[in-house]
């Protein structure tokens, strides 16, 4: 069980502290730029983890080790089921920080073969009252090859028992000048280049910040993409898990013709959700602020009761056989063990990670261990 008895006195007391200081900062943080402060963070949490005893100290408050968290997952050994999802840790820069905040695996990316900037900023935007962002980022990265070499190079570095166990998944997608008829090249570009230095992929058609880029979950299309990915993967010695993230917007077919086509080219999972293009749910901004930001993947708490009806759709129409990484509105133990009880296997926060604060993951394993 926990390595702190979370009902001492101490450990409330340590526990209240830092929500507290969390909350000031976070105070503090939300008066800047929403993605110049994402790198301030992470940067500076990176320069404290580069310090061993410091790295150490933050593992030792924000990770938990315990057997029964620990979970088998499309051939994978997870220490937790609490991943990161893709779009933080875009250019695989932060594993070491991220490795000592508890996660049970991270999803870099998305990775696109060549680098590209991205949508013009402003591109990322908080809605506090209704604990939820909208970001329009359109796959700013680094590009393919230099995201390899950092991948090769954290593989092949000294790691502490916290690193080691880190669970990486290449989420990856299309340029945004790449024609549809020709993504299928794009995305295996990045699935041989990132073979060897990932754990699983996923595969993203469903981000609607690149144009055209939803187009690619209709069938036909999303079949040629993933039968010469798999074509690819099952001539290799080990085959790597191969998953689908897919939009919470699709129709009651469309997910019909993906649950088909999962089977088809014999997927290993899905990731359920993407953000929303949907503005449903947001009932505590002015309206004239939604309309101001524009156009953006909706993510946070407005989106979490429609991936979860997604979600169990999905593993309902598939009989529970699929593994599904659970993805949309979770904050806490509870919205976890909600996405499990939809029939998830494995949960990812994002949104969560940026109001919760560092602690999350910890939070959500001590809630999952309580039950």
């Amino acid at each position: 069980m926990l390595s702190t008895n979370k009902d001492s006195v101490p450990y409330s007391l340590h526990c209240f502290i830092f929500a507290a200081m969390y909350a000031l900062i976070r105070k503090l943080l939300f008066q800047m730029n929403p993605e110049r402060v994402h790198y301030f963070a992470m940067n500076s949490l990176q320069k404290a983890c580069n310090i061993p005893t410091l790295q150490h100290f933050i593992a030792q408050q924000l990770s938990i080790k315990d057997a029964a968290l620990e979970k088998e997952v499309f051939g994978l050994h997870f220490k937790n089921p609490v991943g990161l999802g893709a779009g933080f840790d875009k250019n695989a820069v932060y594993l070491k920080p991220l490795s000592s905040l508890g996660f049970g695996f991270v999803e870099i990316g998305t990775v696109t073969p060549k680098a590209q900037p991205g949508n013009e900023p402003p591109r990322l935007f908080r809605l506090p009252a209704d604990k939820a962002l909208i970001n329009r980022m359109g796959f700013n990265n680094d590009g393919v090859i230099a995201i390899q070499k950092r991948l090769a190079d954290w593989k092949n570095s000294a790691h502490t028992p916290e690193t080691a166990s880190l669970i990486i998944g290449g989420n990856i997608g299309k340029n945004k000048h790449t024609e549809n008829e020709d993504a299928w090249k794009d995305y295996t570009i990045c699935f041989e280049t990132l073979f060897d230095v990932s754990d699983y992929f996923v595969v993203n058609v469903s981000s609607p910040n690149t144009p055209g880029l939803r187009a690619l979950q209709e069938k036909d299309a999303l079949k040629k993409i993933l039968a010469s990915l798999q074509n690819i993967n099952f001539g290799k010695s080990q085959p790597k898990p191969l998953l689908l993230k897919i939009a919470p917007d699709l129709t009651t077919e469309q997910l019909d013709d993906i649950i088909a086509l999962t089977e088809e080219v014999k997927l290993s999972g899905l990731v359920i959700s993407n953000t929303t293009i949907s503005r449903k749910g947001m009932n505590h901004t002015a309206a004239s602020v939604i309309e101001k930001i524009g156009a953006g993947g909706l993510s946070g708490a407005p989106l979490r009761e429609k991936s979860n009806q997604v979600l169990a759709y999905v593993a309902t129409q598939t009989q529970h056989r699929l593994p599904i990484i659970g993805s949309g509105g979770i904050f806490t133990g509870a919205d976890a063990q909600d996405k499990f009880a939809a029939g998830a296997q494995l949960v990812q926060v994002w949104t969560g990670f940026v109001y919760e604060g560092p602690r999350i993951a910890r939070n959500i394993c001590e809630s999952l261990l309580s039950r």
